[in-house]
């Protein structure tokens, strides 16, 4: 399997690109491909250029400026990200990515006739979340609502591909984790990326 790795931290050595780390070596003692997209590292920009937000309802969308990232992303049978939660809410890089690369004529198309779209990332069959909150389980779940899962699993995964096999881990209370939690967690990772077919 071809697996896109998305990683959306600015610390080079932070616990986050361990996990991300982990994910690799995982999947490629698995057999899997995985191509490592650090946003950081090869100095993605997030924001929405004027031109690609005028031209978003143009057929076809032009892609120019993120070409090369789209051709990564349908060359990809799955998709993972690895990114902090912070306050309650994704990086602001990662956000950024989502603007401009899940984009009319890659992610989805428009429906000319109706308010929906229609899902266009059908060579995606996995979609996966690795991520860290700085908050107890109890804050993110029952008082925030879980509001990470639901924007990238209702709000993106879904609309791309119906059919999707969505997927999210998180370690809560990362700002108190222990050395022994963290190192629980990513054998949690490493354990559930064996099941990975």
């Amino acid at each position: 399997m071809r697996v896109l790795l998305l990683l959306a931290h600015p610390v080079p050595e932070s616990y986050a690109a361990s996990v991300a780390r982990t994910v690799r070596e995982t999947l490629e003692a698995g057999g899997h491909r995985v191509d490592l997209l650090d946003l950081y590292a090869e100095d993605f920009d997030p924001r929405l250029t004027e031109k690609e937000r005028r031209g978003y309802f143009d057929s076809p969308y032009d892609t120019s400026g993120v070409e090369s990232l789209v051709e990564r992303l349908k060359a990809a049978d799955a998709l993972m990200l690895v990114f902090p939660q912070w306050w309650f809410n994704l990086p602001a890089v990662l956000k950024g990515f989502f603007d401009r690369v899940f984009v009319p004529d890659v992610a989805f198309e428009h429906d000319r006739s109706g308010a929906r779209i229609i899902p266009q990332l059908t060579n995606i069959r996995h979609f996966w979340v690795f991520t860290t909150t700085g908050s107890p389980w109890w804050i993110v779940r029952l008082y925030m609502g879980d509001p990470v899962r639901r924007q990238i699993r209702r709000g993106i995964a879904i609309f791309c591909n119906r059919k999707v096999r969505f997927r999210m881990l998180t370690l809560h209370d990362m700002d108190r984790a222990t050395e022994d939690k963290r190192r629980r967690h990513l054998e949690r990772v490493r354990a559930a990326l064996r099941t990975l077919q």
